[in-house]
């Protein structure tokens, strides 16, 4: 949401309010402030060990709260969390139209990713804009039933990030021993708690056995359901840095130093085709299935042995390596926000309904909404 908060202010044509559930408040704001974005509303929703049903309720009434007191013309979501999806909710609401960030992505599976997919699907349903960063994401639209008119092919805003902070990201705060390789992992995802993510941190063991010349770096998600299996089975092991969550300046500097990554994110899929980095999918689909198709990407699950496999191979295959890093990023040429921010500007001052009462002064609320089970 960086680059779109930013294309926005640049325009000049809105009042810009910033609005946070306050998920990892230090966290975000320091990246963010990389950005030099401040956030000017807090939510305050997180509390430790909320459920879902929880943080729903506390984000649709303390949202509903700040948009009674502060009306505003539009509302921008990204992605596809819970709080996007009940932020976009009352925004409808209060008939207050919605640009929807990353939209139109699917595995058409409601239960996978969950609860992301019926997250993005509900908040389809209501958004008067959807800013899709592929073709493959405007046809899913379409085929839902979107108006052409509403879809516009962006790119995505996080080559946008990516492209600010890799130009000028700092050298790698873990040095990796000469001579030897870095495995980027990250895996957090609520589908994976349990046995799946097991299976993930079987598969790193067996790769340290088979291959002398490798080490993980891994930074670990609080939430307990990834820590406590993470720490209890990987911590303490040599070649294995089990280290905090990473600020995002951090996280790029890692991608940029790794040799391959495996994530279950859904953001990382996209950046590391982008800066050229093999990425493994530890997840049985994707909804971002244009790196697969590009070569960039392949989806490998959880099974601890195809993880074992893909991952061999890329540690001993030259030309398949060397396949996967030169396929290029399928996700757009790092100008989705500006793209973005003009189409804001038509929408307010030209095609939303009463259009001509909107003035310089239109407001738009950007929600950086995120779920979590921690505070």
């Amino acid at each position: 949401m960086a680059p779109v908060i930013l294309a926005l202010r640049d325009a000049q044509f809105a009042s810009v309010t910033v609005v946070s559930t306050g998920q990892h408040r230090d966290m975000t704001r320091e990246t963010l402030a990389t950005f030099n974005v401040e956030v000017d509303h807090d939510l305050k929703v997180m509390v430790p060990n909320q459920t879902l049903a929880g943080l729903s309720s506390r984000v649709f009434s303390e949202l509903d709260a700040f948009l009674e007191a502060e009306p505003q013309d539009l509302i921008v979501v990204q992605g596809d969390t819970t709080s996007v999806m009940i932020g976009s909710l009352a925004a409808f609401y209060r008939h207050i139209p919605i640009g929807h960030v990353e939209a139109g992505l699917r595995t058409h599976d409601l239960r996978r990713p969950f609860p992301e997919e019926l997250n993005r699907v509900v908040t389809s349903l209501v958004s008067a804009m959807h800013f899709a960063p592929t073709e493959g994401a405007r046809i899913n639209l379409l085929k839902a039933g979107v108006s052409s008119r509403a879809v516009h092919v962006t790119g995505n805003t996080v080559i946008d990030a990516l492209k600010l902070i890799a130009a000028s990201a700092p050298p790698c705060a873990y040095p990796i021993s000469p001579g030897r390789r870095l495995v980027l992992v990250t895996a957090h995802r609520r589908e994976n708690f349990g046995l799946p993510l097991e299976h993930i941190c079987d598969a790193i063991v067996s790769l340290l056995d088979r291959f002398s010349d490798i080490e993980f770096v891994y930074p670990v998600h609080p939430n307990p359901n990834v820590a406590g299996p993470v720490t209890i089975r990987l911590a303490g092991l040599d070649r294995v840095h089990l280290i905090p969550p990473a600020t995002y300046t951090a996280l790029v500097s890692l991608m940029q130093r790794a040799y391959l990554i495996l994530t279950d994110s859904g953001g990382i899929q996209e950046e590391a085709p982008a800066l050229g980095k093999p990425v493994l999918v530890l997840r049985s689909e994707t909804e971002r299935p244009e790196a697969v198709e590009a070569g960039a990407a392949r989806v490998v699950g959880t099974d601890s042995e195809r993880i074992i496999a893909a991952v061999s191979q890329l540690l001993t295959d030259d030309v398949a390596y060397r396949k996967m890093t030169t396929a290029g990023s399928p996700y757009g040429d790092g100008r989705a926000a500006g793209r973005i921010a003009a189409l804001c500007r038509r929408f307010l001052l030209d095609e939303r309904p009463g259009s001509g009462a909107a003035s310089a002064d239109s407001g738009v609320a950007l929600t950086q909404l995120a779920e979590s089970a921690m505070p």
